[in-house]
């Protein structure tokens, strides 16, 4: 193949990419180009006890929702919890960390999506106790109304969001 025929063929194929990617925006899956200038999410380290099927839901919510997260077992959740500063009364049953904030429980991926652009003065997010119909408490039993709580290192405590049952 002589290298004009090659430039024939290279636009042959830039005109299929091409068109792939204006089929996959007219058929609503975005172009991959339109996919990769998308603002990548900051990663999430997430501690829980090897026992806790619903810290692994909360994972699943969260990847689901466009972030990456490292899924680490603890023997200890509470001294991770001390780490950060995440008040007792706040407590649930997992921990994480994004971009230097603490997310105690079923925070929602919006929530922690809403702290990351806004970067309030806070230590972080936490949603106290383990909610029916948070991330990761999905049940067929229906949803509880709850409020996800920010805290600040010196103990302040302020409402972050609510949701309705």
């Amino acid at each position: 193949m002589n290298s004009t025929s090659f430039r024939g063929h290279s636009r042959f194929l830039d005109l299929l990419l091409g068109v792939g990617a204006v089929a996959a925006v007219v058929s609503g899956g975005g172009s991959l180009a339109a996919r990769a200038s998308a603002p990548a999410l900051m990663p999430v380290t997430s501690y829980r006890s090897a026992s806790c099927g619903c810290c692994t839901g909360w994972v699943k919510h969260m990847r689901a929702n466009g972030f990456t997260v490292r899924d680490v077992v603890v023997a200890d959740v509470g001294v991770v919890k001390r780490r950060l500063g995440v008040p007792a009364r706040l407590a649930s049953c997992h921990t994480a960390e994004v971009a230097g904030f603490a997310l105690e429980g079923h925070v929602p991926a919006a929530d922690v999506k809403r702290l990351l652009q806004k970067r309030p003065p806070v230590a972080g997010l936490a949603l106290p106790g383990m909610p029916l119909g948070s991330p990761g408490m999905e049940s067929a039993y229906g949803k509880e109304a709850f409020t996800v709580m920010a805290f600040t290192r010196t103990g302040a405590i302020s409402s972050f969001s609510q949701y309705a049952k």
